[in-house]
């Protein structure tokens, strides 16, 4: 492995830290989907701008507008990040020291994509920090507040990795990562509605937090670079749980059927990812440490489920 496509452990990884450093290669992929996510970081920041200046009404009300679209976007892209890192076996490439090291900065231009989830979501921290203060509100300081619970279990998914936590870190994790996506879009599309209602009301939301949740949970149990394994009858751990995950997945099938026509885009993309779920489980098994892209296309797919819930769409 070359010095420029290794990626291996940062100088600032101190002793204590430094045996649960596991290596990553950056590889072509890699640095083309940083560029990807580079792109998408760039367009938020563009859109936020664009709806500050289209946006009537006075200036903190164009203001919160901005960068509520570009938190949407930002807190959407922190999410494809996650898997990412996943998909290129890049969970440990920083050890379980959290949340910076030495030249955070350098390694996240390098393309290292745990460097860059971590700097992204002090982005999304920030923003978040700055709607309290433009527009102090009960959803502004629930965003934030979300964001801080989330960013302390992203500290504890290290630890699940490293096999020092347990896998309901993991997945509470993916699923508070979900809820401050949610919370900013909610706050977009149907104004004046709190979370905590929407949630209620919107039943399909349910299903789809569950699976999420679940596929946190299996990855958690399966533990870095390990398989889950083929089989007909689960026999350990992470068997069973994948099995929960399929029947939460069918769950959202279920619900999306039975809401059908409202969430028609969404029930057509659930069935397309009960397909791409069949594939990233062979994935990993044939590379648990880097099963590659089709990680990141499956969350991305959960991510537009997600949104085609919340903001209804329809063919």
């Amino acid at each position: 492995m070359s010095s420029q496509g290794a990626r291996t452990s940062d100088p600032a990884v101190d002793a204590g830290n430094a045996h649960d450093v596991v290596d990553a290669e950056i590889t072509g992929l890699v640095r083309a989907v940083g560029l990807l996510i580079g792109s998408l970081l760039a367009a938020g920041v563009l859109a936020g701008a664009w709806e500050t200046e289209a946006t009537p009404g006075t200036l903190a009300q164009s203001l919160t507008h901005g960068l509520l679209i570009t938190q949407i976007v930002f807190a959407g892209v922190l999410i494809m990040l996650g898997s990412i890192v996943e998909s290129f076996g890049f969970g440990l490439a920083l050890g379980t020291r959290w949340p910076y090291t030495r030249n955070i900065l350098v390694l996240t231009l390098r393309g290292d994509p745990e460097a860059a989830h971590r700097v992204v979501a002090t982005g999304v921290g920030l923003i978040a920090v700055a709607l309290v203060i433009i527009h102090p509100v009960y959803m502004s300081f629930l965003g934030l507040g979300l964001i801080v619970v989330t960013a302390l279990f992203g500290m504890g998914v290290l630890y699940v990795l490293a096999g020092r936590a347990p896998a309901v870190v993991h997945g509470t994790h993916g699923l508070l990562a979900y809820l401050v996506f949610i919370s900013y879009l909610v706050q977009v599309a149907h104004p004046g509605i709190g979370l905590g209602l929407y949630l209620k009301i919107i039943v399909p939301l349910h299903a789809l937090l569950l699976a999420i949740f679940m596929g946190g949970m299996v990855t958690g149990y399966r533990g870095f670079g390990q398989p889950i394994g083929s089989f007909y009858k689960p026999e350990k751990t992470s068997q069973w749980i994948f099995s929960l995950h399929g029947l939460s997945a069918l769950l959202v099938i279920g619900t999306l059927g039975w809401y059908m026509p409202i969430y028609s885009v969404a029930f057509v993309l659930v069935l397309t990812q009960a397909a791409v779920g069949f594939f990233l489980f062979h994935a990993i098994n044939l590379k648990p440490k880097a099963p590659g892209a089709i990680v990141a296309f499956h969350q991305f797919m959960a991510l537009m489920m997600v949104t085609a819930v919340v903001l209804q769409w329809t063919f």
